[in-house]
Formats: C-alpha cells, structure tokens, sequence
C-alpha cells in the first residue's frame, strides 16, 4: 500500500514537471531570437535611458523616405530600352500595296505612293504602343533609348508616334487631306503597327544597375562616439542614429553565437516564472496543483497568451495592445479565485513582454487592466456583467495610458492617439470572454455560475418534469436547497453550486415516486412488499438519478451530489424493521446499504445534513424548540459518529455553523401561528 502511494505521488510530482517543460518549451520555441536591444524613443521626446555611447561603428541609414525620393529622381532620368523592328513595316506596306490595288478601293492610283511614302516616313520616325506612349507623355522631358542593331540612341519621346496619332499623321499632307472620305474606308488604322518593341530584359537590368548605385547609408558612427544623452530631446537626426544602431544591433544579433545565447536567455527567464508560479500553486493552491483539470488549464492560459503575442510581434500584426490579455484573469476569477487570478496575469504579462519593444508601458497598461478586470467581476451571474467588466478594463487602460504619456510629454497636444483606438478594440474583443466560457468548462470541465444558474431554472428540464411528476419530492428539493445554501453562505462554500445540486439530488424518485413518503396521499404501497423489496426501491433512486443526470447530459458534479447525499449510509427504516420481524435472522446490511460514495467536498456534505434533517423534521409530532435543537444535533453527530465526512474537507466550527442555521431555518418554517378568536353573534 505504502508503495503505491509513493508510486502515485511520484506520477503525481513527474506530470507537473513535464507540464513546466512543455509550457516553457512553447513559449521559448515561439519568442522572437533574432531581435535587437529595444529602447523607446520617439521625435521630440526627450531621452529617458542614460548617456549612450556607441560600442562598434555602424552606418547611419537613410530613411525609407529619403531612399524613396532618390528612386524617383533616378527614375525620372531613367530611359527605358525600345528594339526597332524594321519587319513590321516592310510587313504593313506589303500589305497596304496589295490592298490598294485591288478593284474594292476607290483610291486613285495616283494616291497610292503618296500613301506608302507618309507611312514610310511614320515607321521610319518610329511607333509605339498607345498605352505605353500616353505613360511617357505626361512628362515632356522623357526620353527613351531606341536599339537599332548594334546602335543604341536616345530620342525625346515626342519625336516618336503612337498607333493614334500616327493614324492622325496620315491627314496632315494637303494630297490625302483632301481624299479624307475616300481614305477613312480603306481602315488604314489596321495598317498601323507599333515597330518600336520594349526591351524588358534590358531595361529592368539597366534599371538595377541605376538603383543599385543609390548608397543606404549617409554617414557614420564611429565607436566611443556619443549618441545621446539622458533627457536631451531627440530630433529628426537622432532618430535616424537610434533606429540604424539598432537596425545594426539587429543584423549582429542574427548570427549563431548571439542567437543561441539570446535563446538560453529566454530558457533561463521563463522557466525562472514558470518555476515561481509553480511553487505558488504547489505552497499556497495545493487543492489546485492536485488537480490535473486546474492545472492544465493555468498552464493553458499562461502558454497560449505569450505565442498570440510573439506570434503578433514577429509578423507585425496590428499592436499588441488589440489582443485581450485579460481573459486570463477573467477566467481564473470565475473558475478559480482572484489571488490566483492574479499571480497568474502577473506571470503571463511579464512572460508577455519578453517579446514587445516597450516592456514597462506594456507590463504597466496590462497588470492595471487585470487588476480591474479582477475587481469588477467577482462572479458572473450576467451578460451585463461582462460588458461591464470590459468598458471598465477599456477606460482604466486609456487613463494609465494617458498618465504615462503626461510623465513623459508635457504638452497634451503632441499625445499620440491611435493606442486608445487598440485599447477600444481590446475592450470589444473582451467580449468574448462569455461565449469562451462555455469552451471552458466543456474542454477542462469547470461549472460557471452561468451555468449553476441555467441548471437552477425549476422551469424547464428535468426540474419541471420533476414538479409535475413528484411534487412533493420537488418541494423537499427547494427546501433542502435552500436550507442547504444559506449553510453555504455562513461557513463560506459555494452557496449556488450546493443549490443547484440540491435541487437534483433526488431526481431518482421520478422512476417510482409514490414509494416515497412525500408523494403519497394516504396509500402507502410499502404495506404490500417485502422489507427488503422497499429498500431496493428507496436506494434506487440513487442509481436512477444518475442515470437520468446521463440521459440530460448533466454535469459531473450533479452525478456526485446524486451519489452522495446517503453516502455510504442504511435504510434504516426499513433494516430495523426487518430485524425486528426476523430476530433470529444474520441480516446482511449490504442490502440495506446506499452505494455511496460518502461527501467528498464541503458542498456535498452540508446537503448531507440540509437532506436528512429536512425529512426527519417532516416526522416530528410536535414542533417544539426543544424538539428541533434535538433532532438536528442527533442526526448530525451520528452523521459525525457514522465517518460520513471523514473524506471532505469540512471542520468541527463548520458542522457547529451548519446546525444553528438549520435550527434557525428549522424554527421558522415550523413556526406556530397563534389562532383566530371567533366573532360571538
């Protein structure tokens, strides 16, 4: 026995080690390795870092601006490479003879040469294709290079024809200007055909070459020089120096030495996180760490946040700002408990800013909006809840934004206002905190007080069914739920999950309720059967509700607090009854024994007590407080005697609490109303 128990332990403690391994594996794998030293800096802030001085030399680059200014200047002198095709118009003109010499053309012959000559002189000036030539004359100045053989010549494209205004050429000459009419039916456009040809090949090179001379940097930095220094205000050209030192800084870290030690940097910084985490769950949440559901999912949420985050800043999505880190604590609040909820933000926004350039603005902005988030959702009983929680966490992270920025820029006038839009953004995408709350519980198996509060509705399901077919079985149940809840409430459990559980604790009866004292109405069927034919019917009922839990897709924890409100208990009605019928009889108490299992948690054992006191109570002869007080400490301390709550939680102070509220409770339900006089006449 000892050695299994160590055995289990062992299984226990090496789970948890490989959760923190795989947890830290993850985020390591997903950071960014490659990324520079980040400072924060921007055009006349003033420097908030100390004095800088250079370590190595590194160009100043020129920025994507200026770059792109000089492109476009090389660009405007840049001519693009047009091939001369003298075959296009040997080609047309054949074409053009044969066309005109036929008897369908009314052109005279004497017409003919002149036509062949004007185009002759049009192809030898040079066409090109319309759409092309309309690009180069928006700019008088352009010149293209036109290669003709082993020549190459540069030519003002003005000089040269487009297809159209070739064709409008034609008419220039007085000889064809007068024949116009005569002409316009011969479609001489089709005779027209661009011979100036565009070389790609040797342009786009010739366009590199050109582009290529164009220097990225425009200046140096030479190492022990000085950068800047604390609290100067940076201008244009310090922002130059800043972002090519660490665009430098960047291009050295690439390399295998600085990659691997910037990823054991990372291994060392996680798992230094994961380990404290670790140990807070292990000394201060032990009920948590024992758990494979609570654990798994911390973890989960301590994992997924940082590889949205990396996964953002590596392929520059957006602003980080926009992803709602605050669903972890959100979650953990409902499911869990706020400490928790907040040691685990903690971890995650620290893990968080590993990856983005302004860590202290984001860890600040980030643990405030937890902290929020914590505060205004101490249950979640509503949607409104949630809406709330979100334009409370919005407004808090805009002021801690905007406070931040006045320490750091005096005048208002110069804030920079697109990170409210990613805080507003934020907010809205927190709203989906409440349909990911029902992935939740489905994936790790938590209850939600959304949906204690759904199962609680007495107006659909199995709770209506259960008023219609035994109702005195459905009041026994909102009884014992309520008496059950307002024990929940003193000794701090969860007072709406016991509730809820009590409510469907003896959804079991249904199948034959009339074998129960509550749904009879004068006939008892009990007088007709065995003793131990009762007591099969009375125990099953456990069995039956579970398997009506099954059938409705209820929760575990309903199924368990079905099991357990008997326990491992007797029928004892029914064995005392049978003993004293068969005095000489060996009884075997098994089949008068409820299958169990006892409470295992504090909510299953008060509606143990909450059960069995309200049907006892139903028994009493008179309703005295002496009666009650009685009653109430005899069932609850043979309850104590019997072992029933050796494997939950609950203290003797907790038991003492439960037995004045049903004393209490007991005495006003009970309670005797004085009586009417009757009027004499």
């Amino acid at each position: 026995m000892r050695f299994h128990t160590a055995n289990r332990r062992f299984n226990r403690v090496l789970a948890r080690l490989l959760l923190v391994v795989v947890s830290t594996s993850v985020i390591v794998w997903f950071l960014p390795h490659n990324e520079s030293q980040r400072f924060r800096y921007d055009i006349g802030k003033p420097w908030m870092y100390g004095s800088f001085i250079a370590k190595f030399d590194f160009p100043i680059y020129k920025t994507d601006e200026a770059i792109r200014e000089e492109q476009d200047s090389l660009m405007r002198t840049f001519q693009p490479y047009y091939r001369y095709d003298s075959r296009v118009e040997q080609r047309q003109l054949q074409l053009l003879q044969e066309s005109l010499r036929s008897d369908d053309h009314e052109v005279p012959r004497d017409l003919v040469p002149v036509i062949v000559n004007r185009l002759h002189r049009l192809y030898m000036a040079g066409i090109m294709n319309t759409a092309q030539y309309r690009d180069f004359a928006r700019d008088s100045t352009s010149t293209i290079r036109i290669v003709n053989g082993k020549e190459a010549q540069s030519l003002p494209v003005n000089l040269v024809y487009s297809t159209m205004s070739a064709y409008e050429q034609l008419f220039m000459d007085d000889h064809l200007a007068a024949q116009r009419s005569v002409l316009q039916k011969c479609n001489l456009n089709e005779f027209i055909e661009p011979n100036l040809i565009y070389d790609k090949d040797r342009s786009q090179t010739e366009l590199n070459d050109l582009l290529s001379g164009i220097s990225p940097a425009s200046g140096m930095v030479l190492a022990g020089q000085k950068i800047i220094d604390r609290g100067e205000i940076i201008n244009d050209y310090d922002y130059r120096v800043l972002s090519s030192l660490e665009r430098e800084m960047q291009r050295r870290s690439s390399t295998p030495s600085e990659i691997t030690s910037t990823i054991v940097g990372q291994i060392l910084f996680v798992t230094i996180l994961i380990g404290l985490f670790t140990m807070y769950l292990a000394l201060f949440r032990k009920d948590y760490f024992a758990k494979p559901r609570n654990i798994l999912m911390l973890y989960v949420m301590v994992t997924l946040f940082p590889v949205l985050v990396s996964l953002q800043v590596s392929h520059n999505l957006f602003s980080v700002y926009i992803l709602p880190l605050v669903m972890v604590p959100i979650f953990v609040r409902v499911f869990l408990d706020s400490r928790t909820a907040f040691a685990t933000h903690v971890v995650m926004v620290i893990i968080c800013a590993a990856a983005v350039k302004y860590q202290y603005e984001f860890i600040i902005v980030q643990i405030v909006g937890g902290m929020v988030a914590i505060y205004s959702l101490r249950e979640l009983a509503r949607r409104a809840q949630v809406f709330k929680t979100a334009i409370l966490v919005t407004v808090s992270s805009c002021a801690i934004y905007l406070a931040l920025q006045l320490m750091q820029d005096n005048d208002i006038t110069k804030l920079d206002a697109s990170m409210y839009y990613y805080f507003v953004v934020n907010g809205v995408f927190l709203l989906l905190a409440y349909p990911l709350m029902y992935l939740i519980e489905k994936t790790f198996g938590f209850i939600s007080d959304v949906t204690l509060i759904e199962l609680s509705d007495t107006n659909k399901g199995l709770l209506r069914r259960l008023s219609e077919v035994a109702p005195g079985t459905f009041q026994h149940s909102i009884t014992v739920a309520n008496l059950a809840a307002e024990i929940a409430n003193k000794i701090g459990a969860n007072s709406l999950l016991v509730r809820t559980g009590a409510l469907y604790h003896d959804i079991g009866k249904m199948a034959d309720p009339v074998f129960f004292t509550e749904n009879q109405a004068g006939v008892n069927p009990h007088n007709e059967i065995s003793c131990k034919e009762s007591a099969r019917i009375i125990i099953s009922h456990v069995a039956m509700g579970v398997k009506e839990a099954e059938k409705a897709d209820l929760p575990v924890f309903i199924k368990n607090f079905i099991l357990t409100h008997h326990g491992l208990g007797i029928a004892k009605y029914f064995y005392i009854k049978y003993k004293n019928e068969h005095p000489d009889e060996a009884v075997d108490i098994a089949d008068f024994m409820y299958p169990g299992p006892n409470p295992f948690t504090r909510e299953q054992a008060i509606l143990m007590m909450a059960d069995t006191v309200e049907a006892a109570s139903r028994s009493l002869t008179e309703y005295t407080e002496e009666s009650i007080i009685s009653l109430v400490n005899k069932l609850i301390d043979q309850q104590v005697a019997d072992g029933f709550f050796k494997e939950c939680p609950i203290t003797f102070r907790d038991i003492a609490q439960a037995k004045l509220v049903l004393i209490e409770r007991l005495k006003a339900i009970y309670h005797t109303r004085i009586q009417y006089p009757e009027l004499k006449k």
